[in-house]
C-alpha cells in the first residue's frame, strides 16, 4: 500500500476558520481545535492511503480528488485534495456541515 505525504494548504485553514469558531459555542458546538484533533487525522489518513480510489473532483483533472465523509464532530465534510508531482497530497479546501449536539457526552 502506498501512503502519501499529506500537507494542508493555508486556504484549507481559511475555510475551516470561516465555518467554525476558535472556541466552543455556548451549547458545546465544536471549535476549530476540536475539528483538528478529532476529525482531521481521519481525513489525512484517507487522502494518504486511498487517494487513487477517491472521486475525481474536476473532470479531466485526475490530480484533484474529493472526499465526502462523516466525522466525530461533523455531519458531513467535503474536502478537496491535489496530488503534486512529488507524490504529496495538498488539502486545498473544506466545506463542513455541523449538527450539534451530536454527542451530549462530548464535554
Amino acid at each position: 500500500m502506498i501512503r502519501r505525504h499529506v500537507r494542508v494548504d493555508p486556504s484549507f485553514f481559511d475555510d475551516l476558520d470561516s465555518q467554525l469558531g476558535p472556541d466552543r459555542g455556548p451549547n458545546g458546538e465544536p471549535s476549530v481545535t476540536d475539528f483538528l484533533i478529532m476529525d482531521l487525522p481521519t481525513i489525512v489518513d484517507r487522502f494518504a492511503e486511498d487517494f487513487d480510489s477517491l472521486a475525481v473532483a474536476f473532470p479531466g483533472r485526475a490530480d484533484y480528488r474529493v472526499l465526502v465523509s462523516t466525522g466525530t464532530l461533523m455531519a458531513t465534510s467535503v474536502v478537496i485534495g491535489q496530488l503534486l508531482a512529488e507524490d504529496t497530497v495538498v488539502l486545498m479546501g473544506i466545506d463542513i456541515e455541523v449538527v450539534w449536539p451530536q454527542n451530549e457526552d462530548f464535554d
